[in-house]
C-alpha cells in the first residue's frame, strides 16, 4: 500500500469524480503500485433510497442488490475507470460493502516472487498437503489474509508511521 501523496492525490480524485448518488465521501480507496480499489457503501440502504450501514438482513436479498448495483453502474464505473488509468497509471477496481459485508469485483491478481528457506516451505506444502490450499502461491496467499486479519492494528500503526515518514521527507530539511 502507497502512503505517498499520489494514494492522496486519488482517492481525492475519485471521490471528487464519483457520482454522489454513490456515496462518494464515504467511498474507501485503497492504492497499491498495481491497483485501485474503490469499495463503495452499498448504495439504498434498508430499501428506503439512502445508504445504511446495517443492509437489508436476507443474504438473497442483498445478493440481488449488489447485482443490480453492479449490473446498473458498470459503464459508468468502467467510464471513471478508464479516465482513472489514464490519469494515474494504475487498473482501477470496484466493490461494495453492506453492513459487515464487503464484495469485491473483478480485482487484479499480481504475481510476487518471494524466497523461503525449507521450515518456511514446510508450512505452504503442510497446507497443500490438509487441503486448506491448492498450491504453494494459494497457501501464501492464505497466510498473508490471515496476518492481515489477525494483525490489522498493527499494521495500522505501521501504515501510520511510514505516512508520517514521507510528510517529513517531503519537507525536506528545515533552513
Amino acid at each position: 500500500m502507497q502512503t505517498d501523496v499520489t494514494a492522496v492525490k486519488v482517492g481525492s480524485w475519485l471521490r471528487g469524480r464519483l457520482p454522489e448518488a454513490w456515496s462518494a465521501e464515504l467511498a474507501d480507496v485503497t492504492v497499491d503500485r498495481e491497483e485501485v480499489t474503490v469499495v463503495l457503501p452499498l448504495p439504498g440502504g434498508a430499501g428506503h433510497g439512502e445508504a445504511d450501514d446495517t443492509g437489508p438482513t436476507d443474504p438473497d436479498e442483498l445478493d440481488g442488490r449488489i447485482s443490480r448495483f453492479r449490473s446498473e453502474s458498470r459503464a459508468e464505473r468502467m467510464a471513471i475507470a478508464d479516465e482513472a488509468e489514464r490519469r494515474f497509471g494504475r487498473k482501477v477496481s470496484w466493490g461494495v460493502s453492506a453492513g459487515e459485508r464487503t464484495e469485491l469485483f473483478t480485482t487484479l491478481s499480481v504475481p510476487v516472487m518471494t524466497r523461503l528457506r525449507q521450515p518456511e516451505r514446510v508450512v505452504l506444502e503442510t497446507l497443500v498437503e490438509a487441503g486448506v490450499a491448492r498450491s504453494r502461491a494459494h497457501a501464501l496467499a492464505w497466510c498473508v489474509r490471515l496476518v492481515g486479519q489477525h494483525s490489522g492494528e498493527w499494521l495500522a500503526e505501521l501504515r501510520e508511521a511510514m505516512t508520517a515518514v514521507e510528510r517529513v521527507r517531503e519537507e525536506g530539511p528545515r533552513p
